[in-house]
């Protein structure tokens, strides 16, 4: 795991990264889908982030709690599990820093043997470590150049697109097999098939308001497209924050290899258009 501290005030903060060492990634305690979460290089990054949090901008499901977190340099992975079995193990890739939009997700992700396993074992050993033996279980991790280094460990299941990736590149339906844990039902988590299946996000590089957004049915056209969504209607006003909300829609993608599945996702996604304040997106 990276080094970390967990903070309540701005001294707070502004000791513990002193500590571990910038640059620090600065986050709450609490929450979901990188909501708050920030990369800070120096104490002016590092000021400013935690006066966001703190100042009233930032929306607390609970009391104010900042972890401050060394920061894993490497590609990103996730491993998905239910009960003590590994069921898929995927990849991002996010936007550039200071922020962690993710750009696509794709499972499986593109490992060696030898990694994959790493990752499989790390994975079982977190569950046997927090006694985590029963239900779904979203694992995060960045590779560093001392491998897998564990950032999250979500005791429930992916969230967004990550389920219904893991059906088209597996065959195995996360949701209905926790239903089926749920309510005393026999599970079946065993792959059907292997499929290389990728969502790509669609998120603009300005605010303002959106004027329109179309090509979601040629898009949708392209073979191997499963699916093409937007988030978002004319005359919405776009503001980023540096999280998933960033994102105004996603097309989902599945074939035989990555290369096809990168392929289909670039002629959908060169399909899609839209325009905040005038300006097309190309």
């Amino acid at each position: 795991m990276p080094a970390f501290r967990l903070a309540a005030d701005p001294m707070g903060v502004k000791d513990s990264a002193t500590e571990i060492g910038f640059p620090v990634v600065v986050k709450p305690a609490v929450g979901s889908g990188s909501s708050g979460v920030r990369l800070c290089r120096d104490v002016s990054e590092l000021t400013e982030h935690t006066n966001y949090l703190l100042g009233g901008k930032h929306t607390w499901p609970c009391e104010p709690r900042i972890l401050v977190e060394q920061f894993a340099r490497g590609p990103s992975y996730s491993a998905d599990t239910m009960g003590d079995m590994v069921i898929a193990v995927g990849a991002a890739e996010f936007d550039q820093p200071p922020y962690f939009v993710v750009r696509e997700s794709v499972f499986p992700a593109r490992l060696t043997g030898d990694d994959y396993r790493r990752i499989v074992d790390v994975s079982l050993n977190c569950l046997q470590a927090l006694g985590l033996s029963w239900g779904p279980t979203n694992i995060e991790f960045r590779w560093t150049k001392q491998g897998p280094v564990v950032i999250e460990v979500n005791p429930r299941l992916p969230g967004w697109t990550t389920p219904r990736l893991i059906q088209l590149a597996y065959g195995v339906d996360l949701i209905t097999e926790h239903i089926n844990l749920v309510t005393g039902e026999k599970c079946d988590l065993r792959a059907t098939h292997l499929l290389t299946a990728a969502a790509r996000f669609l998120v603009p590089d300005r605010d303002g308001i959106l004027d329109w957004i179309d090509g979601d049915i040629r898009a949708a056209a392209v073979p191997g497209v499963d699916e093409v969504r937007f988030y978002v209607k004319p005359n919405t006003l776009v503001v980023r924050k540096g999280d998933y909300l960033d994102s105004i829609g996603h097309v989902i993608a599945a074939s035989p290899s990555f290369a096809q599945t990168e392929a289909i996702l670039d002629r959908a996604v060169d399909l899609i258009r839209w325009s905040i304040n005038g300006c097309v997106a190309v």
